[in-house]
């Protein structure tokens, strides 16, 4: 599907290719678009310049600006990345992130904005808010030496 403009709604779709997308209650392979709104959608990869998805589920979303609104995402990158109540496995953002009331496993970005955000491991210059994180820097260090020695140790066993 190529175009200027596309709206569709409760259609199975496998690529949308347009300036502006709006989808809603549809399930889509891969959107390309210089502006992609979606609700209540599922797809595999989302790639634009502006990306808003409310309510909805993907494996890859990549835009400059990119804003999660009650979502799921296995990987969030952008120049500025936006999570409300959504769940990100990995958000990384080469500019400002803002998590709001959200979780991801690791997030990375040079400018993090929280609240009441969950996070396995953050890394950034700088961090304003509340983020409750599981290791920073030092702790992964410390425990990527550890497991490493451990591993190293094991396989000394082994011969």
């Amino acid at each position: 599907m190529g175009g200027r403009k596309r709206e569709v709604e409760k259609k199975d779709l496998g690529l949308i290719d347009a300036e502006f997308v709006s989808v809603a209650q549809s399930t889509v392979r891969s959107v390309e678009a210089g502006h992609v709104e979606l609700q209540q959608v599922g797809a595999l990869s989302i790639d634009g310049e502006r990306v808003e998805v409310t309510q909805g589920a993907a494996c890859l979303v990549r835009g400059d600006d990119v804003k999660l609104n009650q979502s799921i995402s296995g990987v969030t990158s952008g120049n500025s990345t936006r999570l409300q109540q959504s769940f990100s496995s990995v958000t990384i953002s080469r500019g400002d992130a803002q998590v709001v009331n959200s979780a991801s496993c690791l997030i990375a970005a040079r400018e993090v904005t929280a609240e009441n955000a969950k996070t396995i491991l953050l890394l950034a210059n700088n961090v304003e808010g509340n983020v409750q994180t599981l290791l920073d820097w030092r702790s992964a260090l410390s425990l990527g030496a550890v497991i490493g020695g451990f591993m190293g140790f094991l396989s000394l066993l082994r011969r």
